[in-house]
């Protein structure tokens, strides 16, 4: 009883998880345009109210918008007026004093994580974590600024380190290159193993079905 028991949280447990961050997910789209349906209503006038309320009612409607929003966004972006508007964005947002700092750090970072040319995340390690007798998986991010680089030396790489369960947050550290050591498996394969606490092998594929054969 205690293997089909197990046998069946191991089927339903990802599905779970799984349905919990998707709905999550899209719930987060559906408030954002639902915030901007209820500003839109309060100023409408009263014979458009009604008609808004229906259509904001529609399922997943907030969803679909949000998307094509940034689909048009992210064209809009490629064309050439699109890039002298995101010029122009730019240097009026850059003239903020706090909130220049917060979208300077984002865009670069998100740049950085997006673009194909990118260093970040391309790469598994082994470092030495938290003291030198024990290894942890890290994931290199790209190499020192200019003045890090001057002040340490030029072999040293960008880290993160991610905790487990939850690999969202963790540290992020300069370390030598010569302490540590690349790996064959994928990125992937190296968040499996970190979000199972290395329960999960890399290149293993465990079901309910061969927990119940054994």
């Amino acid at each position: 009883m205690k293997k089909y028991f197990i046998a069946g949280i191991l089927v339903w447990a990802p599905v779970a998880i799984t349905v919990w961050v998707i709905s999550w997910g899209l719930g987060v789209l559906d408030s954002i345009f639902g915030s901007v349906m209820m500003a839109i209503i309060s100023v409408s006038p009263g014979e458009f109210s009604p008609d808004l309320k229906h259509f904001r009612e529609i399922p997943a409607i907030g969803v679909l918008i949000v998307i094509g929003v940034i689909m048009v966004t992210g064209f809009v972006a490629i064309i050439f007026a699109g890039q002298w508007w995101l010029r122009v964005w730019d240097k009026l947002v850059n003239r903020i004093p706090i909130v220049r700092s917060i979208y300077s750090s984002v865009k670069q970072v998100s740049s950085t994580l997006f673009s194909g040319s990118g260093q970040a995340f391309r790469k598994a390690l082994l470092i030495r974590y938290p003291h030198p007798n024990s290894w942890a998986i890290a994931f290199q991010t790209g190499t020192p600024a200019a003045e890090i680089s001057s002040k340490v030396g030029d072999d040293y790489v960008n880290v993160f380190l991610p905790t487990t369960p939850n690999p969202t947050s963790g540290f992020f550290m300069i370390v030598p290159r010569s302490s540590v050591i690349e790996l064959d498996m994928t990125v992937e394969e190296a968040l499996k193993h970190i979000v199972s606490m290395g329960s999960v092998p890399p290149g293993v594929r465990t079901n309910a079905s061969t927990l119940i054969k054994k």
